[in-house]
């Protein structure tokens, strides 16, 4: 099923878009929260007007996207945790843990954000990317410690 993209969907795509979709997904989630509306004639002269609208909306998400990049770039957080032998950790530093050490810095990042491919198992420093808006992507430290 096409459908018209009235929101910016991280999976999807950008405001305006035109996108094919199962039909299930548009008619039980996007049509109802207003996300989307479907690719008729209408609705794509009536949002060809609008396109100027949306290109501002676009430019103003992404000058916060880059503000927030910009913020983000060399931040370093420090978590500490149990150490087994051989600086192995007795559990793993995960997205949770990430995302607690910047709140504690006033930064605030959602879990879909943190791009860790795996649970970090050692001491060390890492950098870890955190995607802010579609192809931005900065990198923080993450120097995991032994606690105590």
């Amino acid at each position: 099923m096409r459908v018209i993209l009235t929101q910016t969907i991280e999976s999807l795509g950008i405001i305006g878009s035109e996108v094919e979709v199962k039909p299930g997904y548009a008619r039980n989630y996007l049509l109802p929260q207003k996300k989307a509306v479907t690719a008729t004639p209408e609705n794509r002269h009536r949002l060809e007007q609008e396109k100027a609208k949306f290109e501002l909306q676009i430019a103003k998400e992404r000058q916060m996207a880059e503000e927030m990049a910009r913020r983000l770039a060399g931040v370093s957080c420090k978590i500490a945790a149990k150490v087994a032998e051989e600086n192995r950790l007795y559990g793993s530093v995960g997205v949770r843990e990430i995302i607690d050490a910047l709140a504690a810095q006033n930064i605030g990042v959602e879990k879909r954000m943190v791009l860790l491919t795996e649970p970090i198992k050692e001491l060390g420093s890492f950098q870890v990317p955190i995607r802010v808006y579609k192809g931005i992507e900065p990198e923080i430290t993450v120097e995991v410690v032994a606690e105590g």
